[in-house]
C-alpha cells in the first residue's frame, strides 16, 4: 500500500474506548466501529485512526502501557457476538445487572468496573466452550486450533505468560520464583502442563477478539482503519519476559525536555538494547510490524524520534544518555526498522513531534514517510517572529493535524495563545481566503473561528489530514494529559453512544460541514 503522499484524505483520531455504543457495556468496542465508520464514511472522512488496542497492564487505562505488542485488548469484546455467551443466555446471565446500568451510564469510562465485568462473564463463556466445544472436538474447537497454528509465532510466549501473571497474583515476572524469571525449560514445561487450562483460556479470549476484529473490518463503509504502534511495551510484558536479553532493564525510557513537558518525561519502561535486537535481526520488530499489517490498513508509528535515537535515564541517578549515541549510527538505525515496518506493506505515518533534530526529518522526507504537521506548531521557528507556515504550503507527504491525543484541545489553545499568535495566525493566506479578508483577530472561539482553523487544514497540501474528534466539535475535553496521573486521563467518551450519532443535531451538522470540505478539497 503507498504511503500517506498517495492521495488526499481527510482522518479522524478517536479513541476505540471512547464511542460505545447502546448495547456496549460501557466502552467502546470492536463491533462499534461498524456505526462510527458508517457516520464518518457519510462525513467524507476516510482515515479512522485508533489508539493502540493492546492489551493493557495490570491495573492500567493507558493504551501505551500494554503487557503485549501483539494481543487485542479483550475489554474490546462484543460480547453480544461471543457465540458461548449467548448460548448461556446472553445479559440474562449477568449476576451484577445494576453494575453493567451503571458503567453503562458513567461518565467517564470506568475501566476497571468494566474489566471486572467482562471477564467473569468471558470466564463463564470459555467454560461453556470448553464443555460444548473443547471437549467434544467440535467445529468451533477446531477453528480454535486451526487459529493457535497460525499464531503461533506470539500467542504461545503471551498466553503462558498470562496465566503466569494470574497464578502469581498479577505480581511483575521480575518477582516470580527464580526459574520462571530465568524462563528454564523445565520450569516452563511444568507451568504448561499445570496451567494448560488457563493458557486456552487466554488463546481462547485472542481467537475471540481477532475473530470480530476481522469481521468488522469488512465492514467500515470504505473508512480505513489506522492503528498506533506504540515504541515500547511496559516492562512486565510477555515480550520482554520472553526477550529479557534485548533490553536494558535497569535503565527507564523517556524523553528529554520538550513541548509538553519541561522536565522530560519518564515513562518507566525499559530500554532497547540495539546490540541485541540487531543480533537477532529485528526479528521482534519485524514481528510487530507483521501483526499491525494483519490488523490494520496503515498506523502511525508513535514516539519515531526513539527509532533513531532512545533516550534513557539510568534508574541510580546516573546521567541520561542517546543510544545510539552518534548521528550517523542514529541515521542508520531509524532507517532500518522505518524499512522494516514498511516491508509487510502496510502505510506508515511518523509521529515525529517534540524534540526531534533536523536529520530526522530529513530522513523521513528522504524515505518519503509522512510526519505531522500540527498547525500551532509549525512556524518557521529560525525567523524573525517565527512565523506561522500558511498550511497550503505543507509539504504533501505529511499529515496535517489540529493536534494530538496528547495536545491540549484547540479551543483551549486558541483562548490562551498570545495576541501576537493570533494576528499572525489571521494574516495567513488561506485563513484570509477563507474568511473573505476578514480574519479571526480578537474573536473568542465562536464556531466561525473553530471552523475556518479547521478548514484551512482540510485547504492544506498535505495528503493526509488528523483531528481529533473534540477538535471538530470544539470540545474542551482531553483525552491525556502527558507526563501526569490522574482519573481523567484514557476516559473520554463521546457524549452520544456510537450508534445514535445520526440522531443528534450537532452530530448531523458536523458530519455535513466535514463532507462539504472534503468535497471542496478532493478529499473524498
Amino acid at each position: 500500500m503507498p504511503d500517506a503522499a498517495g492521495s488526499r484524505r481527510a482522518g479522524l483520531t478517536i479513541p476505540l474506548f471512547s464511542c460505545p455504543s447502546q448495547a456496549s457495556w460501557g466502552i467502546g468496542e470492536i463491533a462499534d466501529l461498524e456505526p462510527m465508520t458508517r457516520w464518518l464514511a457519510a462525513a467524507g472522512v476516510r482515515v479512522l485512526q485508533l489508539l493502540p488496542m493492546n492489551e493493557m497492564a495490570s491495573g492500567q487505562k493507558s493504551p501505551y502501557s500494554a503487557i503485549s505488542a501483539m494481543a487485542i485488548d479483550p475489554i474490546f469484546i462484543t460480547l453480544r457476538d461471543v457465540p458461548d455467551f449467548q448460548a448461556l443466555g446472553g445479559e440474562a446471565t449477568v449476576v451484577d445487572r445494576e453494575r453493567l446500568a451503571q458503567v453503562r451510564r458513567a461518565q467517564p469510562i470506568e475501566h476497571a468496573t468494566i474489566r471486572c465485568l467482562k471477564m467473569r462473564a468471558l470466564r463463564e463463556s470459555f467454560a461453556r466452550f470448553s464443555e460444548a466445544e473443547w471437549c467434544r472436538d467440535g467445529a468451533r474447537a477446531r477453528e480454535l486450533k486451526t487459529f493457535l497454528v497460525e499464531q503461533a509465532w506470539w500467542i504461545e510466549d503471551y498466553a503462558i505468560f498470562r496465566a503466569l501473571h494470574a497464578r502469581e497474583g498479577e505480581r511483575p515476572w521480575s518477582e516470580w520464583p527464580a526459574p520462571l524469571q530465568r524462563r528454564e525449560p523445565v520450569a516452563i514445561a511444568a507451568a504448561r502442563r499445570e496451567l494448560a487450562g488457563e493458557i486456552l483460556f487466554y488463546q481462547y479470549l485472542q481467537w475471540i477478539a481477532a475473530s470480530q476484529w476481522s469481521a468488522a473490518r469488512r465492514r467500515t463503509h470504505g473508512v480505513q482503519l489506522f492503528g498506533d504502534l506504540p515504541f515500547m511495551v511496559d516492562g512486565d510484558s510477555a515480550d520482554v519476559w520472553a526477550r529479557q536479553d534485548q533490553f536494558l532493564l535497569d535503565v527507564s525510557l523517556g524523553a528529554p525536555p520538550d513541548a509538553f513537558s519541561a522536565e522530560g518525561q519518564n515513562w518507566g519502561m525499559p530500554v532497547y538494547r540495539w546490540d541485541a535486537i540487531a543480533i537477532d535481526d529485528f526479528r521482534w520488530l519485524r514481528e510487530r510490524a507483521r501483526r499491525s499489517a494483519d490488523l490494520y490498513d496503515g498506523y502511525r508509528v508513535d514516539h519515531l524520534v526513539g527509532f533513531y535515537r532512545t533516550y534513557g535515564r539510568p534508574k541510580d541517578g546516573a546521567r541520561p544518555f542517546f543510544t545510539p549515541a552518534d548521528e550517523p549510527s542514529q541515521i542508520a538505525l531509524g532507517e532500518k526498522v522505518l524499512s522494516i515496518f514498511r516491508q509487510p506493506g502496510s502505510e506508515i505515518i511518523a509521529e515525529d513531534l517534540g524534540t526531534v533534530p533536523d536529520f530526522v526529518r530529513a530522513s523521513l522526507a528522504r524515505l518519503g514517510v509522512s510526519g505531522f504537521r500540527v498547525f500551532r506548531w509549525e512556524r518557521n521557528w529560525n525567523s524573525e517572529r517565527q512565523p506561522f507556515r500558511d498550511p497550503r504550503e505543507y509539504p504533501p507527504a505529511s499529515v496535517a493535524a489540529s493536534g494530538t491525543h496528547d495536545t491540549e484541545p484547540l479551543v483551549a489553545w486558541w483562548e490562551t495563545a498570545p495576541p501576537a499568535d493570533r494576528e499572525a495566525v489571521s494574516g495567513l493566506p488561506t485563513i484570509q481566503q477563507i474568511t473573505n479578508g476578514r480574519g479571526l483577530l480578537d474573536r473568542p472561539y465562536v464556531p466561525e473561528v473553530r471552523d475556518a482553523l479547521l478548514e484551512a487544514l482540510f485547504a492544506s497540501g498535505s495528503n493526509l489530514v488528523l483531528m481529533p474528534i473534540g477538535d471538530v466539535f470544539g470540545w474542551r475535553d482531553r483525552i491525556n494529559d502527558p507526563a501526569s496521573v490522574n482519573d481523567n486521563n484514557w476516559t473520554f467518551r463521546l457524549p452520544w453512544p456510537s450508534d445514535c450519532l445520526d440522531e443528534e443535531p450537532e452530530a448531523h451538522e458536523r458530519q455535513g460541514m466535514l463532507c462539504a470540505w472534503a468535497e471542496k478539497y478532493g478529499r473524498n
